[in-house]
């Protein structure tokens, strides 16, 4: 999938997300969220399985593979706060909203720490 075909999948999901907003369902209104977080997810566990392969050299590119399981556990953290957010938000359970922003507040600290470890790469001595 190109960077132009992403971008418009992108606002796409996001205008129909704006759109479904006038309703009072909150399930219904974050459907266009998980569908897309639902495609990403596939595409990140697609690419992931794809290592799984008879010839791939598991040596090459160890680094890529900790970035896209970042990348899904990113984003099933995210999938977790917005399932948590809607059972609030429907008074479908009677949760803390301290509870409720656990999986963002996981996720937001993981991405400090990819992005430290981004900014400060590993010195190696030759």
């Amino acid at each position: 999938m190109s960077l132009a075909q992403r971008v418009l999948l992108t606002w796409v999901f996001t205008l129909v997300f704006l759109i479904m907003l006038v309703q009072w369902n909150w399930f219904l209104i974050f459907l266009p969220v998980w569908v897309f977080d639902g495609i990403l997810i596939l595409m990140l566990a697609i690419k992931m399985a794809g290592r799984c392969k008879l010839g791939y050299d598991l040596r090459n590119g160890s680094s890529s593979l900790r970035l896209r399981t970042w990348y899904l556990t990113a984003m099933l953290l995210k999938l977790g706060f917005c399932l948590t957010l809607c059972a609030k938000l429907e008074k479908l359970a009677d949760v803390k909203l301290t509870f409720v922003c656990i999986p963002l507040w996981t996720m937001l600290l993981g991405a400090l720490v990819e992005l430290g470890l981004n900014i400060c790469p590993e010195r190696r001595e030759a």
